[in-house]
């Protein structure tokens, strides 16, 4: 299930993320420190060298959004959040096809947290670079993606997926994982389709009762379904 979140950030918050990030002092790193084995032999980007005051400072900024969010509650179910990160591709920079690790330790803590779901949040405008679409491989074929600044996908950890060369310009965007309480894809877009229906349904006025009934019906699956 792809997911597209629109307006995750205003645009004076992505105002501070690009000048923050453009900042002389800003520590970009080579990418590769954080991949794996599969990721070291095709990843040349940069990002914001996890651990790092700007990346505490602006991944806050995001989980912060984040929360405030319906639809990503709704589409995610989170159950823990992996710290965003910061990446940027210029010059040729690219990503070639790789699956994101399935289990991530998360910095500082010794606890360890499931990749379920991916995110890339674009802080860009796409005419502002050529290339740097992100293609995740599904059912239907290659899915090319390349959203406004601001806007956000949310798609499974377990795709196939690759980031196109950038030929002009900058392309900038924070990535992070999610644990979700519900681990099968498909399991979590049923919910999806559910909650989305009974929004619907109370948006118009529907049958209350019927409403009551489908509510009743989505917490109980999430309680067959939760790891928790």
């Amino acid at each position: 299930m792809l997911v597209h979140v629109p307006g995750l950030l205003d645009d004076g918050q992505l105002q501070h993320f690009r000048s923050r990030l453009a900042a002389a002092d800003a520590p970009w790193v080579d990418g590769r420190v954080t991949a794996g084995h599969q990721g070291m032999h095709v990843k040349q980007n940069q990002q914001i060298a996890e651990g790092s005051a700007l990346s505490a400072e602006l991944g806050g900024m995001v989980l912060t959004a984040l929360e405030r969010l319906p639809l990503f509650i709704s589409a995610a179910l989170p159950n823990r959040v992996y710290p965003p990160m910061f990446n940027r591709y210029e010059n040729g920079m690219h990503f070639g096809n790789h699956v994101d690790g399935s289990i991530r330790l998360l910095p500082g803590s010794g606890a360890k947290i499931r990749t379920d779901l991916s995110a890339t949040l674009f802080l860009a405008p796409p005419e502002s670079y050529d290339g740097g679409e992100l293609l995740i491989e599904d059912t239907y074929g290659a899915q090319s993606i390349k959203l406004a600044a601001g806007d956000m996908v949310l798609y499974p950890a377990s795709s196939l997926h690759r980031v196109a060369p950038v030929t002009r310009g900058v392309r900038l965007a924070c990535f992070f994982w999610v644990q979700s309480l519900v681990r099968d894809d498909a399991q979590r877009a049923l919910l999806f389709d559910l909650d989305n229906a009974i929004q619907r349904l109370a948006a118009t006025g529907a049958d209350e009762s019927a409403r009551v009934h489908l509510t009743g019906c989505y917490h109980n699956l999430l309680r067959m379904w939760s790891d928790i």
